[in-house]
């Protein structure tokens, strides 16, 4: 830029408020479009337009509200995308069904629950949810865990677990899968009630590939792994979400359940489609399958 060029200083400065703009999810045309005509507005407008950056930040038209889910240390967190409301709310609670009707509270519409969870137990087995979620994850597959039988999920301990599980899919019972056994169990008692809205399996990872055209391979406890479901969000219209952790619940866990919340709301918007496809149904009667 030459030193003293009035002209070149205005698309600069132009192309630095586009910057901010996208980077804070605010159109700033407005501010200029609207402000007093006195003569010097159209080359700022003209600017905005020709800057060689990204476009403004195009936030996802949610048409109603809808829940993602993810468990944490306290309980469950929740991620609620609302019509208007491009940055994810967060909420918390020590129990799935307290989460749920807490935000019913404030948007009694809600009908779509996504949960990071198994639902739909096997009587023996394997799920084909799993296997295909580990298809869709090339390079992240050790993120689906293997959804052990029913009735190994009551088991006492992980040995019982193993003892029950081994016979009826041919596999043992891994140390993460069984520490998921009290929530598992507490999702399994909330769909078994029959409640008023529609609950979801989720699999963030699976949905943030979907996002994103490819998995987020960075690790999602890692500040490289943060940033890239930041931006793979802001890609799909969502701002960052109201917090980023708290009391008993971590970065990773609300990044997770806002993942399970754009699920959630391509499921209310007829857009997602299920692993498998029609789900599997065990002697329980509840589907079971991961959105996407």
């Amino acid at each position: 830029m030459a030193a003293g060029d009035p002209a070149a200083e205005v698309l600069e400065a132009a192309r630095a408020l586009r910057r901010l703009a996208d980077a804070l999810g605010v159109d700033l045309r407005p501010v200029f479009v609207d402000a007093p005509d006195d003569g010097g507005d159209a080359g700022a407008v003209a600017a905005l337009e020709d800057a060689d950056v990204e476009p403004p930040f195009a936030p996802l038209e949610v048409t109603t509200a809808v829940l993602g889910v993810d468990g944490c240390r306290s309980g469950w967190v929740g991620a609620v995308l609302a019509p208007g409301r491009p940055r994810p709310s967060v909420v918390v609670a020590s129990s799935l069904e307290a989460l749920v009707e807490t935000v019913r509270e404030q948007h009694p519409e809600l009908a779509v629950v996504g949960v990071d969870i198994p639902i739909g137990l096997p009587d023996s087995g394997l799920r084909a949810a799993d296997r295909l979620a580990r298809q869709a994850l090339p390079g992240k597959a050790s993120s689906v865990f293997t959804t052990m039988t029913r009735p190994a999920w009551s088991a006492p301990d992980r040995a019982a677990a193993d003892a029950i599980n081994r016979p009826l899919t041919g596999q043992g019972v891994s140390a993460q899968s069984f520490a998921l056994a009290p929530k598992v169990l507490e999702a399994d008692r909330y769909v078994r009630s029959r409640p008023t809205v529609r609950v979801l399996e989720v699999h963030p990872e699976v949905s943030f590939a979907a996002m994103a055209g490819a998995p987020v391979l960075p690790g999602k406890r890692t500040e490289e792994g943060v940033a890239a479901r930041l931006d793979v969000l802001r890609q799909v219209g969502l701002l960052p979400p109201s917090v980023l952790s708290g009391n008993g619940y971590g970065t990773d866990d609300v990044l997770d359940a806002v993942a399970v919340a754009w699920t959630a709301h391509r499921y209310a918007t007829g857009a997602a489609h299920s692993l498998p496809e029609p789900p599997e149904t065990a002697s329980d009667g509840i589907a079971a399958a991961i959105w996407v």
